[in-house]
């Protein structure tokens, strides 16, 4: 046993990240074009990025020889939409136009709805702080849907909520850098509504059956041991409710149970949860790392040790990760999964012979399959992995100096080099995982 025949091995990108193009061919301003001075690493910017928008089908003949089976992107809000109701044919041409590329070289795309850069217009109006937002994510979701879904057959709703709501308005480090967490319980119904109602519009305008799902990351724990009291404490951590809005089940059990937790109830009614619950097709998840090794007397007591192997972001290499996490989302959500970022950022540079050598990354990706394939053998349905990412991009509040790319990208002149890891990557791919 192992990995499926039509195990969709893929990369992902998100929109911002990676377009540049920031105000060509009538797109607006999103949050993250707007706001970001004084809050990103020396005042660096996605203006420009890795320009992805005039170097998509380089970009994709690029995909094609690594062997990419998917590609997980987003879609730009303030690329196709302008202002409430108004659509711009320009950047929905520019999707469209990519997606008959993919699919000329034989990759499945993968559209994610929203990844974070919120148009202006709409954080005019209140943003995710106004219930209005709701009904204006579903006119986006039915343009896409009808714009796309006769190719499509993979929609992301929403990516991370718990990142974006807890770095942009309870800590203040991520558009639209506030810091309100009096707002946390009204913004988590109006991201769960916007989902729920999104889910219904693309399944009633999909020109096809669509395989629909979310992008929740969340803190996942793993156990010290083999014990089954060793293996509840990581689950009784992976589940908890203490990081609030940056928990799993704060979002899945309302979403994919119908099950709203105490803390949310002053928030959320039954009428709400007819419209939050939607039938989904998958459980997609990002996940980097485990939040810390779990002791027998309790989920929260760090077990990290001196000299753990840590990535340029600082955050611990635990491999064992995309065993557990799959196994415990699979038990309480029966969905089959979707590992939809998994990846690391390294220091990584052209070198003298011309290459970009990246071990470290090469060993990251190999360890992690390792134990996501032992996690498929055990019975767990996986139905993709998509690494984070497929090129060096703006990571957001760290700018440009975290490199997580399968493609190195010289931010000066655009030039694509793929790193070892890609060709890497191209013979796992080739072997359908079987040589890791």
């Amino acid at each position: 046993m192992g990995f499926d025949e039509n195990f969709l091995w893929g990369a992902a990108s998100a929109a911002h990240q990676v377009e540049g193009a920031y105000l060509e061919d009538g797109k607006v301003l999103g949050i993250w074009d707007a706001l970001y001075e004084g809050h990103v690493v020396r005042n660096e910017n996605a203006h420009v990025s890795a320009d992805h928008y005039h170097h998509m089908k380089e970009d994709v003949m690029l995909m094609k020889k690594i062997g990419l089976k998917s590609y997980r992107f987003s879609i730009s809000w303030p690329r196709v939409i302008t202002n409430r109701g108004v659509v711009n044919q320009k950047g929905l041409d520019f999707y469209n136009q990519l997606v008959d590329e993919l699919l000329k070289n034989g990759i499945e795309p993968l559209v994610t709805l929203y990844h974070w850069n919120l148009p202006m217009w709409s954080y005019q109006y209140g943003g995710w702080k106004n219930e209005e937002i709701v009904e204006d994510f579903a006119f986006y979701a039915k343009v896409i849907a009808e714009a796309l879904s006769d190719r499509v057959r993979y929609f992301i709703t929403i990516n991370e909520p718990q990142v974006f709501i807890a770095g942009g308005y309870v800590y203040g480090i991520h558009a639209p850098f506030e810091q309100c967490p009096e707002s946390e319980l009204l913004i988590s119904r109006n991201v769960m509504l916007a989902h729920g109602r999104a889910v219904q519009t693309l399944r009633q305008y999909g020109k096809q059956p669509l395989l629909i799902g979310m992008a929740p990351t969340g803190s996942g724990f793993t156990p010290i041991g083999n014990t089954p009291e060793d293996i509840e404490q990581a689950k009784m951590g992976t589940f908890s409710l203490e990081t609030r809005s940056n928990s799993n089940i704060w979002w899945a059990d309302p979403i994919i149970l119908g099950v709203v937790p105490d803390v949310l109830k002053p928030a959320i009614s039954e009428e709400d949860v007819k419209i939050i619950c939607q039938p989904l097709d998958f459980y997609g998840f990002n996940v980097y790392n485990s939040q810390n090794y779990v002791r027998p007397n309790g989920p929260n007591q760090p077990d990290i040790y001196p000299g753990l192997p840590r990535t340029a972001m600082d955050w611990p290499i635990t491999p064992e990760v995309l065993y557990w996490m799959p196994k415990f989302f699979y038990e309480r959500y029966k969905l089959p999964v979707m590992i939809t970022e998994n990846g690391m950022a390294n220091l990584d540079f052209v070198m003298a012979d011309g290459e970009v050598h990246d071990p470290q990354r090469v060993d990251y990706v190999k360890r992690h399959l390792q134990n996501l394939k032992k996690a498929i053998e055990e019975g767990v349905p996986v139905l993709g992995y998509q690494y984070w990412s497929i090129m060096d991009n703006f990571e957001w509040a760290e700018g440009f100096d975290k490199r997580f790319g399968l493609i190195y990208v010289d931010y000066r002149t655009g030039e694509r080099v793929l790193k070892d890891s890609a060709y890497a990557y191209k013979k796992i791919i080739e072997t359908n995982g079987n040589e890791i």
